[in-house]
This record gives C-alpha cells, structure tokens and sequence, in this order.
C-alpha cells in the first residue's frame, strides 16, 4: 500500500478518484472528529462503507458497522490509496517494466522518449512515485 503523504500529494497533484468496491481510503476531516481516525484504512464495500451519488458530489456512507459513528463524508473529506494495479493503469503507455531487484523494486517509464526508473521496497510505492513524476511533467 501506498504512504498517505503519497497518496495527499497524487490527490493534490489532481488524480481523480471515482470510488469503486474495493477501494481504500483514509479520512481528512477536520478537528471535529478524532485525529487518530484518520489513521484507520477504511475499504469501500456495500455492505459497509459504499459511494452514494448526491446533488452536491459523491459521498462515502458509513452503513453503521463501523467502530466509530459516522453517518458519511464526502469525497473530499477522504485520501484514495489507490492498489499497486490501479497505479501501474493509470500510467497508461508510460509504463515499461517492473522489476524486483533483491530488496526492492524497480518500476520503468518513459515520457517523451526519456526512461526513467523509481525504486522503492514497496511495488505500489514505486509505481506512485513514478505517476506523479508523469503528472509533474504533463502540466
């Protein structure tokens, strides 16, 4: 899984996010709720957290057998952490290869003619990196 300041600063870089079931998030509230229920990884599941459709945007329904009572946030009150397949899509025809070197690994894109590798231990956190350097350079 990807670090939260990672997955902050693919939101703020402009990664959309159209929940879907399976999908991990954290929350970003204000100090209205716990700080450390920002920490929990919640994953998106119709029978217990699921994306509604509203007037105003897309909400997150907590279906009540959370730990804690919420009744919803909305989409902007969550950080996606989005799964090492979803990063490795979203970079499209950038991607080249992934490569598992002895303690880490090795992910490979190329933008405009340029490869450029990310190395991480973790495969999701590589293929982040590597995403938001194509984000970085497609603005």
């Amino acid at each position: 899984m990807i670090t939260r300041e990672l997955a902050v600063a693919l939101r703020d870089a402009g990664i959309g996010w159209h929940p879907a079931e399976g999908d991990r998030f954290q929350l970003d509230l204000t100090d209205d709720v716990e700080l450390e229920a920002e920490a929990d990884v919640f994953t998106v599941s119709g029978m217990t957290i699921e994306a509604r459709q509203t007037p105003s945007g897309t909400d997150l329904a907590f279906n009540g057998t959370t730990e804690w009572a919420l009744d919803a946030v909305t989409l902007a009150d969550a950080v996606w952490l989005p799964r090492e397949d979803q990063l490795r899509e979203l970079l499209r025809g950038t991607f080249r290869s992934l490569v598992r070197l002895e303690d880490t690994f090795r992910v490979e894109i190329e933008i405009a003619g340029e490869a450029l590798s990310f190395e991480h231990p973790e495969p999701a956190e590589a293929y982040g990196r590597a995403l938001l350097e194509l984000i970085s350079r497609s603005h």
